[in-house]
Parts: structure tokens; C-alpha cells; sequence
């Protein structure tokens, strides 16, 4: 057994205590990463005693684990219950799955992003379940009178061998709750499991395949009314005039007028990110009738000055200024800037060495630049919540994938107390980092109070896409200097974007290589962005493996080849102290992508290969992408994804994760990128804001986990940034063209 002990502070556990209907509760903060659904069982409890953040046991043996954290279609509202249910040791068919509701006193990490729920999850519930278990053999081990080193459990029913005696969980549960919680609790060797590692459906696939009203734009609500906003049509524009007359004179429309979504708001978080603060709206009856009122409204926009706009930090207890510009800009004046300030000196993150020498005295030097557009969410659910703000109490409900602070946002701009301000969470459909910027939660808040009366906000597609958090748009430069015997001996990024830097200056090739620079540069815009999938590294991953397999070319060498070298390199005589990889873990993914692929063999006549190998949010992914020619068009015949987040929990879920996260990143290189013209972007729906096809996807993904006993990390994000420098270097085989600016096509031939 492994043995972890516990600590009793706010992190740990909370209460134990009875049920009023006899059972056991567990309290614990652990779960704070854990995301929850429910499961149908047969036959429930006769009463269930309710708290937030527990796990509670029921007379009849069942298991109820409540989680805090937001479900955006990750499957860990699976994949977190079974982690719990496998150290409690029961059946999984007796684990009830609920949502607990946002309670910051509980609760330390109520948040869906960065790919953390498993692995911030993994240890706190895996005690969970082990001290409920630890309890229960203690309650049967005191009624028998025996040791309870002589009890052992398997699927909620506790035995003592020696007398033959056996007893259900749920029959002793009453006992157990009265009973102190340990201070140690053993944990199962991971050789001993039972749950983890076997493949489990959605707990929810029934409800979402039969259409249940589990998502935020389902919510309704007797009296409720329909409200939707009109925004600048451009950025850089704010509202100088408007005739709502003939809006208002239509069928169903209660009201229209203007907010200020962050009013006499001192200290926004740093996701109340809002590009237009002042906005028309207009509420009605229906969805319908306000979206015709909306195109009658005749506005009048006008430009702003230059401002300067404070952010708190993730702490909180930091301050940030950001400047935002004036003016309407355009993506044409963008790839100028960003093209002229990749051939400037900027501010060095990170240098290894002499790289001003290693350049000066290379035999051979390659020098290659990239760049990417601004990219839209596009999540399947557009924006929406509700609202019912009375003079005393707020109740807002919806899809935010960072409720704990959007909650206090929305307290500060209504001007309540925080414990007179309850959000709900629902299902989300999407999210991708969207959802973490929740303005359209301030603006439901405000419009109710306003109206005094429940409201769901609405946004349509086109306010969706038009209103701003987009990726970012990005720039690198890369060298590479060779010796006269091919071998790398200098290397040097300059990355920068508007208005963010995608560089991460200790990542691979970091380490690897004796003269190394790194640089930085940023542009301030007046357009909005935010997170978005794999931040940062949805840009850099490509193009640094693209490069790479350019260098690798130039050296004469296998691109795989090329990369062991460097992590052997990085393995044996690592350069700096700050590299954040494991050399061999990321030398692992590629090795075992080249034998399931079978790379060293010759691939059959017209198929092209590329390769690509990234590391992020604590995960190693390796791709090969095989695409053919097909009527002078790429296409992508199969994928192989070599994964390592350590252990896999929910191998359906986490195959799941990969293949979506394969086909977004190839659709995004692909077909992927807003326009700006004067402030406006060109794309406002699907039909110019190019997605990918269902054709146009692999026609096979082929997924492989690295088999090991780490501790388990990212999935959400990881599989997403790799595949698009396999695509580009497929892409350069397949057309003799190397890609060097994303989107790669846009329903345009490509081949000659």
C-alpha cells in the first residue's frame, strides 16, 4: 500500500458527520477539481443529509460524490466519481453523481481550464475515498469486535474472513459517520485497480443523446423574458446615439435601453475581459421577436480615445494595467507590424551561451518566419445565462467555466453581498476558454435588475463571433545555425503577437542546444482576446516542429532522428537549469509513434508523412499524420496520437479527448482565421468562418497511451497544438511546398 497522510486544515477534510438518515458523510476541498453528474440508480436512500463538497453513503450502500467544478465536455464528470469509487472500493454501479452548487467557503479551485481537474483532483480524491472506506471496515470491525487489520472490503461489502462474516456498506454507515477520521489513510498500489483504467461511458450520454434540458440555453423559467444585446460593429467604436422607435413599436418587445456592464466596477478580474462595455438592449417575449427588433434599431457609433484599463491578477491581489488603443485596425497593418518587429532585437527571456557566435561561425544558417491569425471560439453553445436579480438577492444560471469569480463580479457590479448572489452551473456546450471571460454573466445580472424580472440573455452567432476573446494573432522567427558536419550548434526564437507573446522560452528546444535565444515582443490592440485551447502553445507547438523538420532536412537527417539526438542531448548534458520537460518522457511519445506507425518502413506509394512532437500542460504528445492527394486536394488519411498524461483513468474519455483535440487542431490550420477591416471582422458566421468538414477530417485517429505510473496531467489541451506541425510537414511532402502561414487553404487548390 502506499501510505499519504491527511491534514485537517480548510484543503482537507471538513466534517463527518451522521446522516439524518443514517449514513456516512466525508467531507473534503479535494474535490475542488472534480466534476460531477448524475447517475440513475434503481433504488435511492429514504433521505439524503445535503452539505456542499462531500462524499456521503447512503443506507443502502450507495455513494453520492458532489463536485464543484463546471462540466464543458472534458467527461470528467465520469472520469472524477470513478477515481473516488475506486478507492472507497465499491461497485461503480452504486456511485451517484451529483453538482454541487458554487460555495467559495468550500470550495478553493472552482474552475474549468487548463487542463487540471484530474490532475489537481488525483491525490485529494483518491483520499476521499480511501478515508469513507477506512471508516466503514473501522464501524464493522468494532460490531464484530475483531481487528480491523483482519476487515478488507471489495465492492462496498466488508468481510471478516476468519469468522465468515460479511456486511454492506450502507449497514454500517450510520456507525461509521460517528467515528473520528483518520490522520493516515492507506491508498491502493496502482496494481490494484479496478476502476481506473477501464473503459466507462458518460454518465450523462443518456440525458444528452435523448435531448435533456441540461445546458445553459435550455433554462426557462414561468415569466421569463428573452433579452439580447446590439454592440459595436467595430472595435475601436463606442455608442454615441441610437432610435430604438420602431423596435420598440413591435410585437413582444417589453423594453429596450442601454447598460453599462462593468459600471462603477473599481477592480475587474482578469476575466472580465469586455471589449464593449456599453451596449443597447432589448428585451422581449420571445427569442425571435428580439431578433427582429434588434435590426431596427438605428445606432450611431463613434470612435474612442485611448484608455488605460486595470485587471486583478489570478491572485487576485495584483493589479495590472493594460493600454487599449484607439482605432480601427486592420489584419493587413497587423502581419506589417508583427513583421517588423520580428527583425528587431526584443526583450530576451532566455539565452544559453555564445548564440552571437554560434551564428557568426555556422557553416550553414536557416532562418524562417510564421504567423497565424486571429482565431473564434466558435464553442457549439453560444453565450448565454440567466438572471432573476430581486432588490435583496440575485439567481444566475448558466454555462461559465469560472463561476467562483464571475459570481463575485457579479456581486460587485449589482451591488450585493456575495452571499446574497447564487450561480448556478450547467452543462456547457464548449467552452475552449471562452466561457472563462464571463461578461455576458454581468450583463444577464444587469438587465434583470434592471427589468425586474427573470431574463435570459442570448446571443446569437453573430454577437458571438463579432464581440471579441479571440485568439491572439501571432509571429515567430526562428535560425538555426549548423556546423560543417550538420550538427546544431545555435538557435534562436523571436516570438511575439498582438497583443500577446506565444513564446515559452524553457520549453524544447530549450536545453538541447549549447547557444540558445529566446525573445519576446508584444503589440497593445484594442481587440479583445483571451485563452484559448492550448494558450500559446496552439501557435508555437507548429511552427517550432515545423521548423524542425526544415532544420532536420537541411542537416541531411531523419526528422525523428534529428529530435532523440537533441533530447539525448538534453538528457545527458541539459544546458540551463530551466528546462520544463523530461527529456526522456518526451523522447518516449516519439520512439513509440515511430514503431506503432512504422515509420522506418516504406509507407505505401502516394502517402506523405509528417511528424511533430510538443509538450504542454504536462502532457507529451507525438503525432505521425499520413495525407494522400486526392483531385489535386491534401487529404488526411490517418492520424497516430502517442500520448503520455500518466495514468489514464477513463480510456474512453481520454480517447475521446485526443481524437477531437487531433481534428480541431488540424481544422484550425487548416481552414481557421479572422479578418479585420477597419475594426470589423469579416467572419461573422459559419458560412465565411471556416470550420472543418467531416470530410475533411482524418479518416482514422489512432490513439496509444504511454503505459506508466506517473501521476495523471492534462488532456483537455495537450493533443491539440502537435498535430498542426505534422500537418504542415505532411503538407510540404504531399505539394513540395512548406507552409509557412496558417491557414494553410481556404477552399483554394494548393497542390502546384
Amino acid at each position: 500500500m502506499t501510505l499519504i497522510k491527511t491534514s485537517y486544515g480548510r484543503r482537507s477534510f471538513l466534517k463527518t458527520s451522521a446522516l439524518a438518515g443514517g449514513g456516512l458523510v466525508v467531507g473534503f476541498s479535494w474535490l475542488a477539481s472534480c466534476n460531477p453528474s448524475t447517475k440513475e440508480v434503481a433504488k435511492m436512500p429514504k433521505e439524503w443529509f445535503e452539505i456542499n463538497g462531500y462524499l456521503k453513503i447512503g443506507d443502502n450502500g450507495l455513494a453520492t460524490i458532489m463536485s464543484p467544478n463546471p462540466e464543458i465536455g472534458q467527461n470528467v464528470k465520469t472520469s472524477m466519481p470513478m477515481i473516488v469509487a475506486e478507492e472507497l472500493d465499491i461497485d461503480w454501479d452504486n456511485v451517484i453523481v451529483e453538482q454541487a452548487p458554487l460555495n467559495t467557503a468550500i470550495f478553493t479551485r472552482q474552475l474549468a481550464g487548463g487542463s487540471q481537474s484530474i490532475r489537481q483532483g488525483w491525490d485529494g480524491l483518491r483520499m476521499a475515498g480511501a478515508t469513507a472506506r477506512h471508516m466503514l471496515k473501522q464501524a464493522a470491525a468494532q460490531q464484530w469486535e475483531v481487528p480491523i487489520t483482519e476487515v478488507t472490503t471489495e465492492k462496498g461489502v466488508i468481510s471478516h474472513k476468519a469468522s465468515n462474516r460479511t456486511v454492506g456498506y450502507g449497514e454500517v454507515a450510520s456507525l461509521a459517520g460517528t467515528l473520528t477520521a483518520p490522520k493516515e489513510v492507506e491508498l491502493k498500489n496502482y496494481d490494484e485497480f479496478k476502476i481506473i483504467g477501464t473503459p466507462t461511458r458518460n454518465v450523462d450520454g443518456l440525458k444528452l443523446v435523448t435531448g435533456k434540458p441540461l445546458f445553459g440555453i435550455d433554462q426557462y423559467q414561468d415569466g421569463m423574458l428573452t433579452a439580447m444585446i446590439v454592440a459595436p460593429p467595430a472595435f475601436g467604436l463606442k455608442l454615441k446615439s441610437y432610435d430604438d422607435s420602431k423596435a420598440r413599436a413591435m410585437a413582444g418587445i417589453k423594453d429596450v435601453f442601454t447598460i453599462n456592464t462593468y459600471e462603477n466596477v473599481e477592480a475587474k478580474s482578469m476575466f472580465d475581459v469586455d471589449a464593449f462595455p456599453e451596449l443597447i438592449v432589448v428585451v422581449g417575449n420571445s427569442t425571435w421577436e428580439v431578433m427582429q427588433a434588434k435590426k431596427e434599431i438605428v445606432a450611431e457609433w463613434e470612435p474612442f480615445e485611448e484608455y488605460q484599463e486595470n485587471f486583478a491578477d489570478f491572485s487576485g491581489e495584483n493589479i495590472i494595467s493594460q493600454k487599449v488603443p484607439a482605432g480601427r485596425e486592420n489584419s493587413e497593418d497587423h502581419y506589417k507590424i508583427m513583421e517588423a518587429m520580428s527583425l528587431k532585437a526584443s526583450k530576451i527571456a532566455r539565452k544559453d551561451g555564445d548564440p552571437e557566435s554560434a551564428f557568426k561561425e555556422a557553416a550553414k544558417i536557416i532562418e524562417r518566419s510564421y504567423t497565424a491569425p486571429f482565431l473564434s471560439h466558435s464553442t457549439m453553445e453560444p453565450m448565454n445565462f440567466f438572471a432573476d436579480v430581486r432588490a435583496d438577492k440575485a439567481i444566475l444560471s448558466g454555462p461559465t467555466q469560472t463561476p467562483e469569480y464571475m459570481e463575485k463580479s457579479a456581486a460587485a457590479r449589482l451591488g450585493l453581498p456575495l452571499d446574497k448572489v447564487e450561480l448556478k452551473m450547467t452543462r456547457q456546450g464548449g467552452g475552449f476558454g471562452r466561457r472563462l471571460y464571463g461578461h455576458f454573466v454581468v450583463e444577464a445580472g444587469v438587465i434583470s435588475q434592471k427589468m425586474q424580472t427573470p431574463i435570459k440573455l442570448v446571443y446569437t452567432r453573430e454577437d458571438d463571433m463579432a464581440f471579441g476573446t479571440y485568439r491572439p494573432t501571432y509571429h515567430a522567427r526562428y535560425r538555426a545555425a549548423l556546423d560543417k558536419d550538420n550538427n546544431l550548434i545555435g538557435f534562436h526564437v523571436r516570438a511575439g503577437g498582438i497583443p500577446e507573446s506565444p513564446l515559452f522560452a524553457n520549453r524544447f528546444p530549450a536545453g538541447a542546444v549549447d547557444n540558445y535565444l529566446a525573445e519576446s515582443w508584444e503589440v497593445p490592440s484594442n481587440i479583445t482576446v483571451g485563452a484559448f485551447r492550448a494558450p500559446r502553445s496552439n501557435f508555437i507547438a507548429g511552427v517550432e516542429q515545423a521548423f524542425l523538420d526544415e532544420v532536420a532536412e537541411e542537416a541531411g537527417k531523419d526528422p525523428i532522428e534529428f529530435r532523440l539526438e537533441l533530447f539525448e542531448k538534453a538528457k545527458n548534458s541539459p544546458v540551463g537549469e530551466n528546462n520544463d520537460y523530461d527529456p526522456d518522457r518526451y523522447a518516449g511519445v516519439l520512439k513509440l509513434a515511430r514503431e506503432k506507425s512504422g515509420w522506418n518502413k516504406n509507407s505505401d506509394e502516394g502517402v506523405y508523412r509528417g511528424v511533430s512532437a510538443y509538450y504542454c500542460h504536462n502532457s507529451y504528445v507525438a503525432n505521425i499524420l499520413d495525407m494522400v492527394v486526392e483531385n489535386e486536394q491534401p487529404v488526411v488519411k490517418k492520424v497516430y496520437a502517442i500520448v503520455d498524461c500518466g495514468i489514464v483513468v477513463n480510456p474512453i474519455a481520454a480517447t475521446n479527448m485526443v481524437e477531437g483535440g487531433t481534428v480541431d487542431g488540424i481544422g484550425n490550420a487548416m481552414y481557421g482565421g479572422l479578418i479585420f477591416k477597419d475594426g470589423a471582422p469579416f467572419q461573422h458566421n459559419f458560412d465565411r468562418y471556416r470550420l472543418i468538414r467531416h470530410k475533411e477530417s482524418p479518416k482514422e485517429v489512432e490513439v496509444h497511451f504511454v503505459e506508466n505510473k506517473e501521476h495523471p496531467t492534462g488532456l483537455g489541451e495537450p493533443p491539440f497544438p502537435p498535430v498542426m506541425g505534422a500537418l504542415a510537414n505532411a503538407l510540404y511532402r504531399a505539394t513540395g511546398k512548406r507552409h509557412y502561414d496558417q491557414p494553410f487553404i481556404t477552399n483554394k487548390k494548393i497542390v502546384g
